[in-house]
């Protein structure tokens, strides 16, 4: 899709190219080619309609929406034929359609990723615990992996080729290293880092596969202590002890098991007076019946 966006770039740049400085972002600019077409054209609109038109596409920045139709009426770049035209606008309408498509897309994965595993995506991601879950097979079989496996799955071919020539270091991660937390870190306590979210990541895995309808809750506490531990590389900050925060865990997910009741006895009564005010109304209409 990006290299879509180049493209589109590209060929729209010989009509306006003072707009790729102003709007790098592909899926932006695809939208302001079909919002402004052709520069001949943008005499015939309002120019406070058109510039709130373009603030609406840039998300409300009203002064580079400002500094992109000045530079739209008074570009540097050549005219366009019809034919052009019409080939370039048909091309970024189908760029924007896979934008789209790719933004709908993600947000299914993090829908269904907050279904299936909660606690992983909540502590690592929904692009990298999808890769887990599938590398693994299914999320049983990740659960059942210990943390060694964890961080280095997807890491296979190093492995074994260091195995092999018996010279060399094991890879320290796999596909745990796109995280933000091992990217974050110093290259010296990237392997400690790695396998302390590899640990963390075993146990949110546990509890999402073996738990009924888990909270986020354990995975947001698992999140904070890979911050604090990533704090006491950093600054020597002593991070709490394991226990507390499990601890700390376990009592929220008690606060949540409490609102489920409550709200599951709220249901539940809500359906008997429905149910009840059903009954009440095939009674009336039987006696209705009867007495005509």
């Amino acid at each position: 899709v990006n290299l879509l966006g180049m493209r589109v770039k590209e060929w729209y740049g010989w009509h306006f190219p003072e707009l790729a400085k102003e709007c790098p972002e592909p899926s932006k600019y695809c939208k302001l080619v079909l919002l402004m077409g052709q520069r001949g054209e943008m005499a015939e609109y309002d120019s406070t309609e058109m510039q709130a038109s373009i603030a609406e596409v840039v998300e409300g920045d009203d002064a580079l929406a400002g500094r992109i139709y000045e530079k739209a009426v008074c570009s540097m770049g050549g005219d366009l034929a019809e034919i052009d035209w019409e080939n370039i606008r048909t091309f970024a309408e189908r760029v924007d359609s896979l934008h789209q498509y790719r933004d709908s897309l993600q947000q299914y994965l993090v829908d269904k990723m907050m279904i299936v595993a909660p606690n992983l995506t909540t502590l690592i991601g929904q692009q990298i615990g999808a890769k887990l879950i599938s590398k693994a097979g299914s999320l049983t079989n990740l659960a059942k992996s210990p943390a060694s496996t964890i961080q280095i799955l997807g890491a296979e071919k190093a492995l074994f080729r260091a195995l092999k020539k018996k010279k060399g270091n094991t890879p320290k991660y796999g596909l745990i290293f796109h995280s933000s937390y091992i990217q974050r870190a110093q290259k010296e306590n990237r392997g400690k880092i790695s396998r302390y979210l590899a640990n963390k990541a075993a146990i949110a895995c546990r509890i999402d596969c073996f738990m009924d309808a888990p909270p986020p809750v354990f995975g947001d506490k698992l999140k904070d202590q890979v911050e604090a531990r990533l704090s006491f590389f950093e600054g020597g900050a002593k991070p709490q002890s394991n226990q507390a925060v499990m601890q700390e865990a376990l009592e929220q997910y008690a606060k949540v098991l409490r609102k489920r009741e409550k709200r599951a006895i709220r249901e539940r009564a809500e359906a008997e007076a429905a149910a009840a005010e059903e009954g009440e109304e095939e009674v009336v209409t039987k006696k209705r019946r009867v007495e005509a």
